[in-house]
């Protein structure tokens, strides 16, 4: 039976750990691996975590089952976060854990894909994951053009997909800082799009994997609220990975936005997330969330999280800001990086050209073009900045 099976392509970024881990140069750049990194090249568990976990040894007493809605103290603890001070929105949000982003987003796609959806419009590039998940599940992709030629968002492109679906359409948006490009939404991109998704009845789902690492967690929420606020049904996928630093731990959540008054639909379509969950991954792992859990039900470590948040995010603007400084290198203007979000960007470069800044230079990088920002010190962004200028030239 195992002979019928097809050999699959290797994952580009894996690879290009294993080349970067083999090289000798001490000099080289890892801009692939998409995890933040101190100015110092390190990926540290944060401190609030930290103090969280040891909260937990002292004082978890058990490691029995919780069931496929994971630790629902973690669930309402982000909601405030992520939907606002009305967290609910009068009762109409209802919320599971997951195994990571990546757990939310196969649990929204593939609830939405029960009751009724079959087609996904979707802006690329995008996280290569999104089409991963939608072809395995025999969902239809209908992509469309997220980025201008200018690094800016194409509003226009977004609009006539969503005003050109069909009723059992959905449309997949990132909620901010844009993987692979940062390329975010304008808050009158957002009124629009919320505008036309409201207008049409095209099925939402917002993916939301870097709150707080943009322009700050109110800002980067503000968009994905404008639109919720307009829409009577949405899919939200959260992720904890970037925001907490626990890439390893998998934790994310998973929430179902419903009618106002519906409160039996909302029951239903939560009984049937269940049911995926409990067929999928039974249930989530809890120490994750259980530990950020811990951290925003207590003021102090939830001022020492923002604290590091801001750090992260206060580095990242550093960096931009120098590109940006940089304007033109060889044929590549990096003016329009100063004012992307998060931890990536893709810059206008040929495989060929990635290949020579591989070879020549050390700086590793995704074949699409795309570099995580994090992995920028002061130290080397100057000769990040002249090895793009010869290879491009």
């Amino acid at each position: 039976m195992l002979k019928r099976l097809e050999a699959q392509s290797p994952d580009a970024l894996l690879a290009l750990i294993k080349l970067h881990a083999a090289d000798e140069r001490t000099d080289k750049v890892d801009l692939g691996v998409g995890v933040y990194r101190t100015g110092q090249g390190a990926t540290p568990v944060f401190a609030a975590i930290k103090q969280a976990e040891q909260v937990l040894v002292d004082t978890q007493e058990s490691k029995s089952y919780l069931g496929p809605e994971g630790d629902t103290g973690f669930v309402n603890a982000l909601m405030p976060y992520i939907f606002g001070q009305n967290a609910t929105m009068g009762g109409r949000i209802s919320g599971m854990q997951t195994p990571g982003g990546t757990g939310a987003v196969r649990l929204a796609l593939a609830l939405a894909q029960k009751a009724g959806m079959t087609r996904v419009h979707m802006g690329t590039p995008s996280w290569p994951n999104h089409k991963q998940i939608i072809d395995d599940l025999g969902l239809e992709l209908v992509p469309f053009d997220h980025a201008q030629p200018d690094g800016t968002a194409n509003l226009d492109a977004v609009l006539a997909a969503i005003k050109g679906s069909q009723p059992s359409d959905g449309v997949l948006i990132h909620g901010c800082c844009h993987n692979p490009t940062g390329i975010d939404y304008s808050l009158d991109d957002w009124a629009a799009i919320g505008d036309a998704v409201a207008e049409t009845g095209i099925f939402p789902i917002i993916d939301t994997a870097y709150q707080g690492l943009g322009d700050g967690l109110e800002e980067d929420a503000a968009g994905f609220r404008s639109l919720l606020a307009k829409v009577p049904e949405a899919f939200i996928a959260y992720s904890c990975d970037k925001n907490f630093g626990m890439y390893r731990d998998r934790v994310g959540a998973f929430y179902i936005l419903a009618g106002e008054g519906d409160a039996e639909t909302l029951e239903t379509a939560f009984s049937n997330a269940n049911a995926l969950a409990r067929a999928s991954w039974s249930m989530p792992p809890d120490h994750g969330a259980a530990a950020i859990r811990l951290i925003l039900r207590d003021p102090k470590m939830t001022a020492v999280w923002l604290d590091e948040l801001d750090t992260m995010r206060t580095r990242m603007r550093q960096v931009r800001e120098r590109l940006a400084a940089a304007g033109v290198a060889g044929s590549v203007d990096m003016t329009p990086l100063g004012t992307q979000n998060g931890l990536f960007s893709v810059l206008p470069v040929s495989k060929e050209q990635v290949a020579r800044l591989r070879d020549e230079h050390g700086i590793y990088m995704a074949g699409s073009g795309r570099i995580n920002i994090a992995g920028l010190t002061m130290d080397n962004i100057d000769k990040f900045i002249d090895a793009v200028a010869d290879v491009t030239a």
